[in-house]
């Protein structure tokens, strides 16, 4: 018998997958459960329909982030941080700074989460750090802190 799986399975498969599983198997698991459908025509395309929706969306979600990176790109975050004598900061600039700071100055709002840092950033000058704004998405830009 032919389903469509409602959820992620196990050793079957995931959500949206069409396949042929065993007619007890369907009948007296999969179907009670609501783990998976008949896959008669109007299922079938319902699911290539949603299939296509989610492929739209993600393409433009897509363009957003890489027209955003476009955007970013060499642009430079300036962060005022109290420090001590010989360029050493009192603590280092974490990465929900640099998102506040980018909200701020360049009106990108980017989840700290995706803010990448190759190191701690704990001396006063420029460093640089990759802002992942989508999956294959991604830019580097400079922050300059300096002390107060």
């Amino acid at each position: 018998m032919k389903v469509i799986l409602q959820s992620d399975i196990k050793g079957t498969g995931v959500k949206g997958q069409v396949i042929e599983v065993s007619d007890g198997y369907a009948r007296n698991f999969l179907l009670p459960r609501k783990m998976a459908i008949e896959a008669n025509a109007a299922a079938l395309n319902a699911v290539e329909t949603a299939k296509s929706a989610n492929k739209h969306r993600e393409e433009a979600r897509v363009q957003k982030a890489e027209a955003t990176a476009r955007e970013l790109k060499g642009k430079v975050i300036q962060i005022t941080a109290r420090g001590g004598e010989g360029g050493k900061l009192y603590g280092s600039v974490t990465t929900a700074e640099i998102a506040e700071k980018l909200s701020k100055q360049h009106g990108v709002s980017v989840d700290k989460q995706k803010i990448e840092l190759d190191e701690p950033i704990k001396r006063v000058g420029q460093s640089t750090i990759t802002v992942r704004l989508s999956a294959g998405v991604a830019t580097r830009m400079l922050v300059n802190v300096t002390t107060e």
